[in-house]
């Protein structure tokens, strides 16, 4: 095993861990985004009559909350590729 192959493995071991750990992160803090949601003042989208402009999004164009199904799809991913990486790189 050369330094080009040592040096993409470990390349694939940090960016799973990056992205299981931000993706734990985003989960973790779900709760405490539903209550900036609600003193930001932004409705459910479901609640009747109200305004679909938002979206869930703040002024600037960020998510309030972390979406559920997409963060733990990556959570899945960056896992995934964190062992795989680690299989890699020792065994």
């Amino acid at each position: 095993m050369d330094f080009y192959d040592t040096v993409l493995r470990e390349l694939i071991v940090a960016f799973g861990a990056a992205l299981m750990v931000a993706n734990a992160m985003a989960l973790w803090r779900r709760r405490g985004d539903a209550e900036v949601r609600a003193r930001v003042g932004l409705r459910s989208t479901k609640a009747k009559g109200s305004s679909r402009a938002h979206g869930g999004r703040t002024a600037t164009g960020e998510l309030v909350q972390a979406p559920v199904v997409r963060s733990v799809t990556f959570l899945v991913l960056g896992t995934t590729m964190f062992v795989a990486g680690l299989a890699a790189l020792f065994g």
